[in-house]
């Protein structure tokens, strides 16, 4: 890829592009779970990084306090903030969350991967959790969206994922043959409490890829 000519997508694309995630899908309702298993009933407060029209919001439980930042909102509210978190730096009024999930949103940063992920390192708490998914580019059958900037192999993207996070689990949202989703009721019955990274299996055939993650400190990253 030629970083020189890497295209970012502006508000007036993802206002009509965010519509397609009005409805819950897989890989956000395998998110929420995710989610209020590591709250565990706890209070938390959440930040949702590229959160489109916030439908994660309407999965979490009621312990967990929800926050979203996007490029494009469609109605507005105190819990959301309008932003091009790419050109601007991520993060919700200075405030320090017990978890930040990012899904979908690495594929879309360009070059500014590792300096999104140092801020948000600073937007979570030194206890929080960070959950983030990412493609596998290394499907048998990959199928790249014609306006990802941001395209390499999943284990350079643990590689600068670690640079500022501890990686304590990583595995596939889902697999399949072809390089989507699954459709199918009973496909994605058997796949949803699925939490683990076949070798082999799931290099080919994961369709993307959840890491969960714990925040390094600042001497630690410095040592790096």
């Amino acid at each position: 890829m030629d970083l020189g000519a890497t295209r970012y997508y502006k508000r007036d694309f993802w206002i009509n592009e965010n519509l397609s995630y009005v409805k819950p899908h897989f890989r956000l309702d395998k998110c929420s779970r995710l989610v209020n298993d590591i709250a565990k009933g706890r209070k938390c407060d959440l930040l949702d990084v590229g959160c489109g029209p916030a439908t994660l919001r309407q999965f979490l439980t009621d312990n967990i306090t929800y926050h979203g930042i996007d490029i494009a909102i469609h109605n507005p509210a105190p819990y959301l903030i309008q932003a091009d978190f790419v050109e601007g730096k991520i993060g919700f009024q200075d405030k320090r969350f017990d978890i930040v999930v990012a899904q979908g949103v690495f594929e879309y940063v360009g070059r500014t991967q590792s300096e999104k992920f140092a801020e948000i390192r600073q937007a979570l708490k030194d206890d929080g959790s960070f959950v983030a998914s990412y493609v596998n580019f290394d499907h048998l059958n990959r199928d790249r969206y014609v306006i990802y900037n941001n395209v390499q192999p999943a284990k350079e993207f643990r590689k600068s994922l670690e640079s500022h996070f501890h990686v304590k689990r990583c595995f596939a949202t889902s697999h399949h043959w072809h390089h989507h989703e699954p459709n199918r009721s009973y496909m994605k019955a058997l796949q949803m409490p699925f939490r683990l990274n076949l070798p082999l299996i799931s290099r080919l055939f994961a369709i993307e890829y959840f890491f969960i993650c714990s925040p390094r400190r600042s001497d630690d990253i410095r040592a790096r």
